[in-house]
């Protein structure tokens, strides 16, 4: 359909509609408990009924609502650099074997993906090329690698519409990745009969856990204190951003700032026994979730659902195709590799959620499963780092091999 002028919305009205957003997701799962029950995170019920209702208004009026999202990008890096300045070496060691194994999985399934996705593509007409579009490079990729690569393959491949499938698919994908992580992980949890702290992670858990007591209110001198560290955490991996840019690596902004933030946490506090240092803190906890919450919600309730009618079929035969490899991976790849305990339960969430959305997604999915089962500390130091880090730097070269064939 042929829209007329957008409603625009800036920047503040982005954030603001959010956290009411958030707020409208936290009323639906407390009044339906099936929501809570499938550990469906609430930005997500909130932006979805938004996104939802965003459509309805385009049906109505003909007019789309653009929001100008550069504060929920900010959001992202603020995040990440959070799970940076709260992480330590001793845990990223403890879980070494486990990350290397979750890279090779996800490396792995990447390949079933983009299978997956070429089959779509021929079933549908389109070169096998297009597959990418309808796999990694939108999925996993999410929508900034689905627009980067879609004018490549549509010039060099006659795709027409290429760059609006790859949204499409990722839209689709960001969708399916915020529902399916919860219900995966109960089914886990429930038939295996797991509990937190399962034994094989109960000597990682103690480390990742804070040695000492922290204080359970949170003042404006211990938000300040955690804002400060993370702007210099954000202001040291934007410089070395820029270099890396200026050199010709690609890299989200994230990965710098989380890198940033993992090297200031511990590198200065044992060079400086009496700096408050805010990781771990209620403090950082509190802007941690918050980062998330409402960078999830905003992502959700700005997906253009009416974009998804000119590509009805290849998409819903395709992501049928995906949803279904992805399940099967999981329940029984990921979750056997992983150690079949309540920590691999719990991985798999994530898997779920970055496999076909994005890693806030991932993240969303185990903590809102955590929430209701109780603490996996590893978890949440092994998934960012695969998610966040390794798969776009794989992605990158899948994809080319991909398209050489056909």
């Amino acid at each position: 359909m042929e829209l007329l002028d957008p409603i625009e919305i800036d920047s503040f009205g982005a954030v603001t509609i959010g956290i009411l957003v958030y707020f409208l997701g936290a009323r639906l799962t407390r009044r339906y408990a099936v929501l809570s029950k499938y550990s469906i995170p609430e930005p997500v019920s909130g932006g979805l009924l938004a996104a939802i209702l965003a459509l309805l208004v385009v049906l109505a009026t003909g007019r789309a609502i653009s929001y100008e999202l550069s504060a929920r990008d900010f959001l992202l890096v603020y995040f990440f650099t959070t799970v940076g300045l709260n992480a330590r070496f001793a845990d990223l060691i403890k879980g070494g074997p486990l990350l290397v194994l979750m890279l090779g999985l996800t490396i792995a399934f990447m390949l079933v993906q983009n299978v997956v996705g070429m089959i779509g593509a021929l079933l549908f007409g389109l070169p096998s090329q297009a597959g990418v579009l309808l796999g990694t490079a939108s999925l996993i990729g999410g929508h900034g690698t689905a627009i980067a690569w879609g004018p490549t393959i549509e010039n060099s491949y006659q795709v027409v519409g290429a760059s609006e499938l790859g949204i499409a698919t990722a839209t689709v994908g960001l969708i399916l990745a915020s529902v399916l992580g919860g219900p995966i992980a109960r089914f886990l949890i429930q038939k295996n009969d797991l509990k937190s702290v399962d034994d094989a992670e109960e000597e990682v858990a103690t480390v990742a856990e804070p040695t000492t007591d922290q204080p359970s209110t949170v003042t404006h001198v211990d938000l300040m204190n955690c804002v400060l560290w993370i702007h210099i955490a954000i202001a040291i991996g934007y410089s070395v951003f820029e270099a890396l840019e200026a050199a010709g690596v690609k890299l989200p902004l994230f990965v710098p700032c989380l890198l940033s933030g993992i090297l200031l946490s511990n590198l200065l506090p044992p060079l400086f026994s009496k700096l408050k240092w805010p990781a771990g803190t209620p403090a950082m906890n509190v802007i941690s979730e918050f980062s998330l919450s409402v960078f999830l919600a905003m992502s959700l309730m700005s997906m253009e659902l009416w974009t998804l009618a000119s590509s009805a079929g290849v998409l819903i035969t395709t992501m049928l195709l995906q949803s279904i490899a992805a399940v099967a991976f999981i329940i029984f790849i990921v979750f056997r590799l992983m150690g079949k305990n309540y920590f691999a339960a719990v991985i798999s969430a994530g898997f779920a959620g970055f496999s076909l959305g994005a890693t806030p997604t991932a993240i969303a999915n185990m903590t809102a499963v955590t929430q209701r089962y109780g603490p996996s500390p590893v978890a949440f130091i092994v998934l960012p780092l695969v998610s966040a880090f390794f798969v776009d730097l794989a992605n990158a070269f899948i994809i080319q091999w991909f398209l050489g064939f056909g």
